[in-house]
């Protein structure tokens, strides 16, 4: 899957620059093509947001160091790991610094354009219900920038206005700049030019259980899926299932998908995800009844 996205187009006057238009991507969707995005990059110490930096390894905190909790899952869902925080907020990586946050509008109703990690459909309703309202887009020059979809980001205007906002889409907009929901827009404005900022990789609320959204064109021979309202950004998703008799990496898709191109096969199969403060969750389930296209499983629980 391919996305088309929309240019800021902008007016210089002395020092400053009016920028008109917002970022936005739309895409020709199609099963089971799913784009050609990498893994899902981390937001480690060495991503410091400064373009081009590869994001790589395990995300580091900062602050706080690795104050950590280990967590027997609840109901079956096993969660590990350790995390730091900064504040009242956890975050990882080092700020993304330099850009503005730019009204949109992003929205589940795509009124300007399509969400980039969303299927053709749009987000499903019970995926935003659970991710709120507060919105945002990424700049698209961020190394792995499909591997944040559905991730939270923390953001502090130069006014000191904040909003932890979940990330539903991506695409050109000026360097580390976001734009953002109506409803987050309000709570970030302070009617300033330039809408100067500074974000960061963080742990969004506890919202309920993460989803599995398999996309409509999956079945035994190829499977494909989103991972919807996972609290930490997210490294690394694998699968054990009857095609694999140990845990493969699934292959993350420029639309936020992540699929497996041989298929799980028919049968129960666990998924495996791996969070960058180096938290696990495995989720179990037995293979649908009526196949695997379309189906919103829902994990045991969420991270901690």
């Amino acid at each position: 899957m391919k996305h088309r996205c929309k240019s800021l187009l902008g007016v210089t006057l002395s020092a400053a620059t009016i920028w008109i238009g917002m970022m936005g991507c739309s895409d020709s969707s199609g099963n089971p093509a799913v784009g050609d995005g990498g893994p899902a990059g981390s937001a480690g110490t060495s991503a410091a947001g400064q373009g081009g930096t590869s994001a790589g390894g395990q995300g580091g905190t900062t602050a706080g160091g690795q104050g950590g909790t280990s967590a027997g899952g609840q109901g079956g869902t096993n969660v590990s790991g350790s995390g730091g925080a900064a504040g009242s907020v956890t975050t990882y990586g080092s700020p993304y610094e330099g850009g503005e946050f730019h009204l949109g509008p992003v929205d589940y109703a795509e009124t300007q354009w399509h969400n980039a990690c969303a299927p053709g459909t749009k987000y499903a309703p019970v995926v935003q219900q659970a991710e709120g309202t507060l919105l945002a887009g990424l700049w698209s020059g961020i190394p792995n920038v499909s591997g944040y979809c559905d991730a939270c980001i923390w953001v502090v205007t130069q006014k000191g206005k904040s909003a932890l906002l979940r990330v539903v889409t991506y695409g050109d907009t000026t360097a580390n700049s976001i734009d953002v929901s109506p409803e987050a827009f309000a709570i970030l404005d302070s009617g300033e030019y330039p809408r100067s900022m500074t974000w960061q990789f963080a742990k969004c609320n506890d919202t309920g259980k993460i989803m599995y959204e398999f996309q409509t064109g999956s079945s035994e021979w190829w499977t494909s899926l989103w991972v919807r309202n996972a609290r930490v950004p997210l490294t690394k998703v694998e699968v054990q299932s009857p095609n694999h008799a140990s845990f493969v990496e699934l292959e993350r898709g420029s639309d936020g998908t992540l699929t497996d191109n041989s298929g799980f096969g028919n049968g129960s199969f666990t998924i495996r995800l791996s969070g960058v403060d180096g938290q696990t969750i495995t989720d179990t389930f037995a293979w649908p009844s009526g196949g695997i296209a379309g189906q919103m499983l829902e994990g045991q629980g969420n991270f901690q």
